[in-house]
């Protein structure tokens, strides 16, 4: 029987890449996001892999959605052996007094209510399924550890999430749910293009960052999804190795 993991934000970047990683071992990967065409084109590059894709459109910010998401990965596989939190968005840089609280709600909504509602019905699932238990992976970010200027929402929403890991984690050892994080940093994708171009840096600098290869993040994702329930990665960070993370700026 292969195994089944739900992805969220898997129509593009991080998320698309490590579902087809998924894919490509063999697993049955629920497809879930806001924009289908893209889940589709996701399906559509699994082609051939050897496993199954199944577009699930939904936005993880709305419990109900969620909610039916479970309800299609109940109807047709009764299982969930990982879940993969990796949805996100981040709002244009502002500094708190400028920032339109509709991107407050809607940094908090997405990055922390859609992963804890994801969570919840994955507990939910994964306590009572047979054999028992699951893995659930979140996607953290270095901002769970470190702000850059301008991110308040999105800083604040991702410090939450290493709660999140923390408390589920712990709530997760009495039925064998494994719950990690993985904070990514400086991945090439379209949303750090501008980082290779210049970004602001916390001494009020612009410079360029540098960025890692997308599979750098799929290698470190997929050992943590290979490991057996008896292990656990709580946190992990994989970064680029010249970004300006360490250290004073």
């Amino acid at each position: 029987m292969h195994p089944i993991a739900l992805v969220t934000g898997a129509g593009s970047g991080i998320g698309r890449a490590c579902a087809l990683a998924l894919l490509a071992e063999g697993w049955q990967v629920f497809l879930v996001g806001r924009r289908e065409d893209a889940l589709a084109a996701t399906a559509r590059a699994a082609v051939g892999f050897g496993g199954s894709a199944h577009v699930v459109p939904a936005d993880i910010s709305r419990e109900p959605e969620v909610a039916r998401v479970f309800a299609t990965i109940r109807q047709r596989s009764g299982r969930l052996d990982l879940l993969f939190n990796n949805a996100g968005i981040f709002t244009p840089a502002r500094t708190p007094d400028q920032m339109p609280f509709e991107d407050w709600r809607r940094s908090v909504d997405v990055n922390l209510n859609g992963a804890f509602y994801c969570l919840s019905h994955a507990f939910g699932l994964m306590r009572e399924q047979s054999p028992r238990g699951g893995r659930i992976i979140n996607n953290g970010s270095i901002s769970a550890h470190t702000p850059r200027p301008g991110s308040i929402g999105y800083t604040a929403s991702k410090h939450a999430i290493t709660g999140l890991t923390k408390a589920a984690a712990l709530d997760g050892r009495a039925f064998d749910i494994a719950v990690g994080q993985i904070d990514i940093g400086n991945v090439a994708s379209d949303m750090t293009a501008t980082m290779a171009a210049g970004i602001l840096q916390a001494d009020g600098s612009i410079r360029p960052e540098a960025r890692m290869d997308m599979d750098a993040v799929v290698q470190t994702f997929m050992a943590m999804a290979r490991l057996p329930l008896s292990a656990n990665v709580l946190f992990t960070t994989v970064m680029a190795t010249h970004m300006p993370f360490v250290g004073r700026g």
